[in-house]
């Protein structure tokens, strides 16, 4: 008897996958539930598990085709008789026994932390002593030349200050000696090309994840569907950063989380999209759908491209917890680990290119949304304070916006409000 491999429902409007890997060939024993192949769709990768324990006897869609829900993967056999272990001859079991190789002294290497076996020969040299387990640490340094005290000055100068391994270097001087010419002519050596070039020649062609078309696709999208536009302000950080500095061991010990920055944005944000509903908005044909809760979409970027998890309700959510669940959403996100559900309902989004060190950028809308936040790397800039000039931690934040619903009036207040409780984040406890 066998049973069939299906391809499952992967959620709201999702009908096809592709087959990215199978992580099982045929033959092999399975487990009931043990993950058997994995799909790819241009939200999610996802695992499908065996139906039954038994043998994976067929595979009917191999790696990169494409798969509408309900189709057929393979087949799993519940043929027993299959995953029967060859039977151990009586020779080979008296042969284990009177082998002495296998009973003596088992010596661990600390580089491999692995046992390893030593023949009865290397015992008999030590019959006094008692057989003990110990440990063999074995420590492989690649020999290292100083710095040839006989180089001149000049020779020493060039080289610390430009980081040159001397080793690589073939001197012309005596006995091989490095010269200030020899360093000089590495100015007029042409370089080699590149490892990549050498492994995969002048051009390589990779076919595109789902996951990249998918992103291509929507980002093409929000640009011919939407009317886009950018309005750019900054901001001083230096309230939040006193903040955090002043409370941040009192909140990790008391809600094991570090105080970051996203919880001060995504509340900031929330108060601003309560004052200014149409950026939490959407179009739907002739219509607009206004949206009384607040679902808080975060870019993360991964191995495999961009996705964008969302945080559910974070106008209920409090500090501590906007950052739990960001961390724990995050890490999903890297282990490839996120569901369809994690992806779904966003009303509004922040893109923080600050951490890839980005100073300005316009980000693109998230469809269906109307507005999207672009955070970016804090630098100590000169701004006039009170006449005099000040150095400050300062932010350049952009909002882009779908101008068909919201209006640059709209746009630049609900990015200012964001700015004042930056600015003088107690307004956020006060919600005010």
């Amino acid at each position: 008897m066998s049973e069939k491999i299906v391809v499952p429902v992967l959620g709201e409007s999702i009908t096809e996958a592709t087959v990215a890997k199978w992580l099982k060939n045929p033959g092999d024993a399975v487990e009931a539930d043990e993950p058997i192949v994995e799909l790819e769709t241009d939200k999610v990768n996802l695992e499908v598990p065996s139906p039954i324990s038994g043998v994976l006897t067929e595979i009917n869609s191999q790696d990169g085709s494409v798969v509408e829900v309900g189709a057929l993967l393979g087949s799993v056999s519940v043929d027993s008789g299959a995953v029967k272990s060859a039977p151990i001859k009586k020779e080979e079991i008296k042969k284990e026994q009177i082998t002495p190789k296998e009973s003596n002294v088992i010596k661990l290497d600390a580089s491999k932390k692995e046992p390893k076996i030593f023949e009865e020969k290397e015992i008999k040299k030590s019959k006094e002593k008692p057989l003990v387990l110990t440990e063999e640490v074995k420590t492989e340094v690649a020999p290292k030349r100083d710095m040839n005290p006989t180089l001149s000055p000049a020779v020493r100068k060039i080289v610390a200050e430009n980081n040159i391994d001397i080793n690589s270097i073939q001197g012309s001087g005596k006995d091989g000696r490095v010269l200030k010419g020899d360093l000089i002519s590495l100015m007029g050596a042409n370089p080699k090309p590149s490892e990549r070039k050498i492994q995969y020649g002048e051009e390589e062609r990779i076919k595109m994840t789902r996951l990249r078309q998918t992103i291509a696709k929507r980002l093409k999208q929000a640009q011919e569907n939407a009317a886009l536009l950018t309005t750019f302000n900054e901001v001083d950080m230096s309230s939040v950063m006193e903040m955090r500095k002043e409370n941040q061991e009192d909140f990790q010990s008391r809600y094991g989380i570090k105080l970051g920055f996203m919880s001060f944005f995504v509340k900031a944000c929330v108060v601003a999209l309560k004052n200014f509903p149409a950026v939490n908005a959407e179009i739907d044909g002739d219509e607009i759908i206004y949206k009384n809760y607040y679902n808080i979409s975060f870019a993360v970027g991964t191995d495999k491209g961009l996705v964008v998890p969302v945080l559910r309700n974070a106008d209920e959510l409090s500090f501590a917890d906007i950052e739990k669940n960001i961390k724990e959403i995050s890490e999903k996100a890297r282990d490839g680990k996120l569901t369809i559900e994690d992806l779904q309902g966003g009303t509004f989004t922040i893109s923080n290119g600050g951490v890839y060190g980005s100073m300005l950028s316009t980000p693109i809308l998230n469809l269906p949304q109307s507005g999207v936040l672009g955070m970016h790397n804090i630098v100590e800039r000169p701004v006039v304070i009170d006449g005099e000039i000040k150095i400050r931690p300062i932010m350049y934040l952009a909002l882009s916006y779908d101008h068909r619903i919201i209006d640059g009036k709209e746009s630049v207040s609900f990015l200012k409000m964001i700015i004042e409780n930056l600015e003088d984040p107690r307004r956020l406890f006060l919600d005010i």
